[in-house]
């Protein structure tokens, strides 16, 4: 995508910083939306003709305290809750305002409240949200099924309608997606009941066995398929641990064998040519556990790549980016 394309569409981009870590064991990702500007990532998406918006950060002394009981097994439920729903109303509000949300994180928690905002706005224009979860994990538990308590590993579950923490919105509405609307791409570590929910869901998920055996190209476009046959819409969740440790060491939950700086660049080119991405997560970066800003740089070159850098001029799909 050219610089001139972008600009020709008027697309805006809004960047939301979410500095919310209590949804993971490792303190550190309240630095990540700090860590991803000063890697240049608004300059990047300026330099490919986007309008870039940056609202800043959601503040902790903003957020409205919740006072719910807190389910069993569910760390820092309270502090959650307040970034959730905040999350989710400004969430809604950015895309309905027609820019393209781009969520900076976090941990993982906070895209409880980005995808439900962002599919609210979509279900009242009568069009399916869809959500691309490239993860090392499946972040598929409830407080059921989960091992640990950190409400990262329960974010896929509750966008998916999963009960447990039914009242985490409190009075922001809820929009949960079909189990059929999630895929999850890249898992590389899961949970044996966790395993078995997603099992029983029929969720799909290209775990790197199947990237190894297929290639990312032909599990993406499968994924960017199913997207277009109904006339969905794609949000994007990318946890930075869906890369390999050796590319992307900025993380708490380091898990060796993700994926390769080409393969994850193949994602992304594949992706921005479909025209479905309408929303983004960034999230895990960690920086706190980085190399000299090693995995912020990663993520900013990737992201470059969703929204339309490549070396070499290819026509732009007529739908991408372009409001509806």
């Amino acid at each position: 995508m050219s610089p001139s394309s972008a600009s020709d569409c008027g697309a805006r981009i809004a960047l939301l910083g979410a500095p919310v870590e209590v949804g993971a064991s490792q303190r550190g990702t309240l630095m990540g939306p700090a860590a991803l500007r000063t890697a240049g990532l608004a300059a990047v998406l300026d330099s490919l003709g986007f309008v870039v918006e940056d609202h800043g950060d959601l503040a902790a002394a903003d957020l409205v305290a919740s006072d719910d009981v807190p389910p069993l097994n569910t760390k820092h439920y309270r502090e959650i809750a307040s970034w959730i729903r905040a999350l989710s109303a400004r969430a809604y509000a950015v895309a309905s305002s027609g820019a393209i949300p781009l969520f900076l994180g976090g941990d993982h928690s906070l895209s409880m409240g980005s995808v439900n905002g962002v599919a609210r706005h979509w279900r009242e224009q009568n069009r399916e949200l869809f959500v691309l979860w490239l993860d090392a994990h499946a972040d598929y538990n409830t407080p059921a099924t989960t091992i640990t308590g950190n409400m990262h590993g329960m974010s896929s579950a509750f966008l998916c309608g999963e009960p447990g923490l039914d009242g985490l919105l409190g009075a922001e509405p809820r929009a949960s997606i079909g189990p059929g609307q999630l895929s999850l791409f890249g898992v590389r570590s899961i949970d044996k009941l966790e395993k078995q929910l997603v099992r029983e869901r029929d969720i799909d998920v290209a775990d790197m066995r199947q990237i190894d055996e297929f290639g990312v190209g032909v599990l993406i476009r499968r994924v960017i398929d199913k997207v277009s046959a109904r006339n969905g819409v794609l949000h994007v969740s990318f946890d930075v641990d869906f890369l390999d440790p050796g590319l992307a060491p900025g993380v708490g939950t380091l898990v060796e064998g993700g994926a390769t700086y080409r393969e994850a660049h193949l994602v992304m080119e594949l992706l921005h040519d479909s025209g479905l991405v309408r929303s983004l997560d960034i999230v895990e970066l960690n920086p706190f556990l980085d190399v000299c800003g090693k995995t912020a740089r990663v993520a900013v070159v990737l992201v470059g790549s969703l929204y339309g850098q490549q070396i070499i001029d290819r026509p732009m799909p007529t739908n991408a980016f372009m409001p509806t």
